[in-house]
């Protein structure tokens, strides 16, 4: 499963828009929307708020 298929999945389990995941990880709507649509990986520091975004949520990412 690519970034951009888990940052989907992740979304889905916490039934979040994405402008809502947006708002949570501290990004606009169209860099969520960038990162599922795979026109951009997420930066080091995207990641590490999706990172702990998750932990925060109790979401282990290798699950995913």
């Amino acid at each position: 499963m690519n970034y951009a298929e888990k940052l989907k999945e992740i979304r889905k389990i916490l039934l979040l828009s994405q402008d809502e995941l947006a708002k949570e990880l501290g990004v606009t709507f169209a860099t969520v929307n960038r990162w599922e649509n795979e026109h951009h990986e997420p930066s080091l520091k995207g990641k590490k708020a999706i990172r702990d975004y998750c932990k925060k949520k109790h979401i282990k990412l290798e699950k995913i």
